[in-house]
C-alpha cells in the first residue's frame, strides 16, 4: 500500500522519465524498438513534452522533450511554462551536467528520488503503462512477451510502420490524452479542461532564450582566420569575416556535431552558427560506415558500439535523422584502417622458420634434430658407446676411474 499525494496546482511538480517502446518500428531498414522521452503534470495529467529518438536516448532526448515542455506556441501549447520542480529517478542522461544546468538557469528544483521507488514517481509510471496497453498494443510489430520464458510470436510478412509513421500517431495520441481522455483522479474532466480551470499563473520563457539555456556549454574559443577549433576540428560561418582575434564561448546541442551556436565571450551576445569545415559528402560517410560494419563484425566490441549509433529526436513527424558528421581528413583515416590493421595480410610465416624440437622430446624421425657428439674429457680420442635408456634418454656410464656414476 502506498498513500496518495495531494494533488497541487498546474506546473507545482513535473515528473519524467525515458521507456522503451514495446513495439518494432523500422528505421533505416532496421527494426528497432524506439524510446520516448516525455514531461508530464502531476496536477493535471497533462503530458506537457514528449521527444522520440530511433535508438538509445541520451542526454540530447531530455533536452528535445524539455524544449517542447517548455513552450506553450504552436505546436506544443496550451500546456507548458516553467515548472516548480521536476522529479526524476536517478537517470544518467536527466543528472547530466547539461540537464543540471538547463534546469539551474531555468530557476527549476530537481528532486532525485532513490532506486528502486518508481511508486515516488506514480503519474508518470502510469503513463507509461497507458500507453502500451491503449496504443502501442494495436500497433503492428508489438513486441510485448505474452508470458514469461516465451517468445513473442509477429507473423513473418508483417509491414512495420516507419519512425516518421510512428511519430505521428504516438504524437497524436498524446493529443488524445490531452485533449480527450478522462483520468479517473480528474474526476471526469480531460487534462485540458483541468489546465484551463487552474487560476495559477504561468512562467514562460523566449524560445530564443530558451534554445540557449538547453545548448551544451564547452568554455571559450579564440576566434582565428581559420574559424573555430573545437574538439580537433575546424568550425566555420559567413558571419566571422573581419572578426579574427575575439574571444566567443561555444554553446552546442549533444551529438550534433555538425554545427555549433557561437557567443561573444564577454557580453553574451549571439553572434551565429559555425557548420563542421571540409564536411565529408554522403557516399563518404556511407564508405565509412560500412567499414565500420565489416570491422563491427569481426571484433564484439566495436558490434556493440555499432549498435549504439546516434539519432536526433524528434519532437515533430520527421525522417529519422542519423547523427555523426566527418571530415574528409577522418573519412580517408577511416578507410585505410582496416587495410593496415588486418593481421591476415600482415602475417608472413616464413620469415622465421620454426626451430627444430628438443632432443629428449619423443618426436617422429622426420622433426627430431639432429644428434651432436657430447664433448670429450681432456687426454681422451674417444668415448666408449652408451645405451640409450627406455625413455630415449642417455643412460649414465660408470668407470674405474671416475667411480661415481658421471
Amino acid at each position: 500500500m502506498f498513500l496518495a499525494r495531494l494533488r497541487g496546482w498546474r506546473n507545482q511538480v513535473w515528473e519524467t522519465d525515458h521507456v522503451q517502446a514495446a513495439v518494432l518500428v523500422d528505421v533505416d531498414g532496421h527494426a528497432r524498438r524506439p524510446w520516448i522521452t516525455w514531461f508530464t503534470d502531476c496536477a493535471t495529467n497533462a503530458i506537457t513534452g514528449v521527444a522520440v529518438t530511433p535508438g538509445h536516448p541520451s542526454r540530447e532526448s531530455v533536452l528535445a522533450a524539455l524544449r517542447s515542455a517548455v513552450l506553450r506556441e504552436d505546436p506544443y501549447g496550451p500546456f507548458g511554462g516553467v515548472p516548480e520542480k521536476v522529479r526524476v529517478d536517478r537517470g544518467k542522461d536527466f543528472l547530466s551536467r547539461t540537464v543540471t544546468a538547463a534546469f539551474d538557469l531555468l530557476d527549476v528544483t530537481v528532486e532525485d528520488l532513490p532506486a528502486y521507488t518508481p511508486h515516488l514517481k506514480g503519474t508518470v509510471e502510469g503513463l507509461n503503462r497507458a500507453v502500451e496497453s491503449m496504443f502501442l498494443a494495436a500497433l503492428p510489430g508489438y513486441a510485448r512477451q505474452p508470458c514469461p520464458g516465451k517468445r513473442s510470436f509477429r507473423p513473418k510478412d508483417e509491414v512495420l510502420l516507419g519512425f516518421e509513421d510512428f511519430t505521428t500517431q504516438l504524437l497524436a495520441w498524446t493529443l488524445w490524452w490531452n485533449t480527450e481522455h478522462r483520468p479517473a483522479p480528474l474526476r471526469g474532466k480531460t487534462p485540458l479542461q483541468a489546465w484551463q480551470d487552474d487560476p495559477t499563473p504561468l512562467r514562460d520563457v523566449p524560445a530564443a532564450d530558451l534554445w540557449t539555456f538547453t545548448l551544451e556549454d564547452a568554455g571559450t574559443r579564440m576566434l582565428t582566420t581559420r574559424g573555430i577549433r573545437f574538439r580537433r576540428r575546424d568550425y566555420v560561418g559567413p558571419w566571422m569575416t573581419g572578426q579574427a582575434g575575439i574571444q566567443v564561448r561555444i554553446r552546442f546541442m549533444p551529438h550534433h556535431d555538425h554545427r555549433i551556436e557561437v557567443y561573444h565571450a564577454a557580453t553574451g551576445r549571439y553572434l551565429g552558427p559555425a557548420d563542421l569545415a571540409d564536411q565529408a559528402t554522403e557516399e563518404q560517410v556511407s564508405a565509412v560506415r560500412k567499414t565500420r560494419a565489416a570491422r563491427a563484425r569481426r571484433l564484439k566490441k566495436d558490434l556493440e558500439a555499432s549498435q549504439r549509433e546516434r539519432y536526433a529526436a524528434a519532437t515533430q513527424a520527421e525522417p529519422p535523422r542519423r547523427l555523426g558528421a566527418l571530415t574528409t581528413a577522418q573519412v580517408e583515416a577511416e578507410l585505410a584502417q582496416p587495410a593496415e590493421s588486418d593481421l591476415a595480410q600482415l602475417a608472413m610465416p616464413d620469415v622465421i622458420p620454426h626451430a627444430a624440437p628438443p632432443a629428449d622430446w619423443r618426436t617422429p624421425p622426420s622433426l627430431a634434430a639432429p644428434a651432436r657428439p657430447a664433448p670429450l674429457p681432456p687426454g681422451r680420442d674417444s668415448a666408449p658407446a652408451v645405451p640409450d635408456g627406455p625413455a630415449g634418454r642417455a643412460v649414465p656410464s660408470t668407470t674405474a676411474e671416475d667411480g661415481d656414476a658421471s
